[in-house]
C-alpha cells in the first residue's frame, strides 16, 4: 500500500557540510512528485534521505523528522534496511547485477528477504517483469545475462527488481538521463501506470519530463556556492509551470535563472 511521506524540518550533512537545510514537504500516496532544480542544489541528497541511502556514505546524517505515515524512519530502534525495503530506489544509470541472468536479477531481492520456492519465485519474477513492461520482450530469454539487454530494457529490468519486493515508494535518481527518446517515453509510460501502486519520488533535470509525468513539482536552490540547498516551493505541476509562487522557480523554468 503506498505510503504518504512528511518531511519536518529536515537537514543533510556530509560532515560538518550542510548539503541541505530545513525541508519541509508533505508526499501523498499513488502520486509522482518531481524534484527539479540547479545541479547541486541537494534535491539527490533529500531523495537519498527518504530511504536512509544518504547515512551510507561516511560522516553523512540527517536531522529532522522524516515520516512515513505516521512513523519517523530515522526514529530510535527503526531498522535502515527495513526502510529501504518499503522505499525502493532506481539510479541515474541502468545498474542490473553483471553476472546474473535477468530471472534472477529480479529475483535477489526476494532471496535476500528469504523467500523460497521456484513457483512462488517464477510467479514474483512474472509479475514483476509485466509491471514494468518488460515481460513480452524478455519472457523467452529469462537464463540470459540481464546486462545484454538495451539501456531503457536494463532500466526497465533495474524497475521489476526494485519493485519485486513490494515497496509502498519508489524513488527514482534522473532514471531517463542515460537513455534514448523511446526509451525515455516507455519508462515515463510505466511510471504513470505504477503510480496507482506506488508514491513515486523522482529527480530530473528535464523540466519537459516533470510537466509531463508529475502531479506535483518541487524546486530546490541554493543562494551560493557553499550555502545548502532549500526547497523554495512545492505545488501542483501545472501551477509550477505556469504561475510559480516564487520568482526565483519563474526564472529557473525559463531559463533566466543565474
Amino acid at each position: 500500500m503506498a505510503k504518504r511521506i512528511e518531511s519536518i524540518g529536515l537537514d543533510a550533512y556530509y560532515g560538518a557540510f550542510k548539503a541541505i537545510e530545513d525541508v519541509n514537504v508533505v508526499i501523498e500516496p499513488k502520486t509522482i512528485t518531481a524534484l527539479i532544480g540547479p545541479s547541486g542544489c541537494g534535491k539527490s541528497t533529500f531523495l537519498r534521505t527518504l530511504n536512509r541511502m544518504h547515512e551510507v556514505v561516511p560522516g553523512a546524517r540527517v536531522t529532522g523528522r522524516l515520516l512515513l505515515d505516521d512513523e519517523d524512519v530515522y526514529g530510535p530502534g527503526v531498522d535502515a534496511t527495513g526502510v529501504r525495503r518499503t522505499i525502493g530506489m532506481v539510479f541515474q544509470r541502468p545498474n542490473p547485477f553483471p553476472t546474473m541472468s535477468i530471472y534472477d536479477n529480479v529475483a535477489a531481492g526476494l532471496r535476500l528477504n528469504g523467500v523460497k520456492g521456484k513457483k512462488v519465485l517464477d510467479e514474483a519474477v512474472e509479475r514483476s517483469l509485466k509491471g514494468a513492461n518488460l515481460w513480452n520482450e524478455v519472457k523467452d530469454r529469462l537464463p540470459k545475462p540481464g546486462a545484454g539487454l538495451s539501456g531503457g530494457q536494463q532500466q526497465r529490468l533495474c524497475i521489476a527488481r526494485a519493485i519485486a519486493v513490494e515497496p509502498q515508494v519508489l524513488l527514482m535518481d534522473e532514471p531517463c538521463s542515460a537513455l534514448d527518446p523511446i526509451s525515455t517515453l516507455a519508462i515515463e509510460d510505466l511510471m504513470t501506470e505504477l503510480k496507482d501502486r506506488f508514491t513515486i519520488v523522482i529527480v530530473t533535470h528535464n523540466m519537459q519530463q516533470a510537466a509531463r509525468v508529475s502531479d506535483r513539482t518541487g524546486f530546490f536552490t541554493i543562494e551560493a556556492t557553499g550555502e545548502p540547498g532549500r526547497l523554495v516551493e512545492i505545488d501542483d505541476t501545472q501551477k509550477i509551470f505556469t504561475n510559480p509562487g516564487e520568482k526565483r522557480t519563474e526564472d529557473y523554468i525559463t531559463g533566466r535563472f543565474g
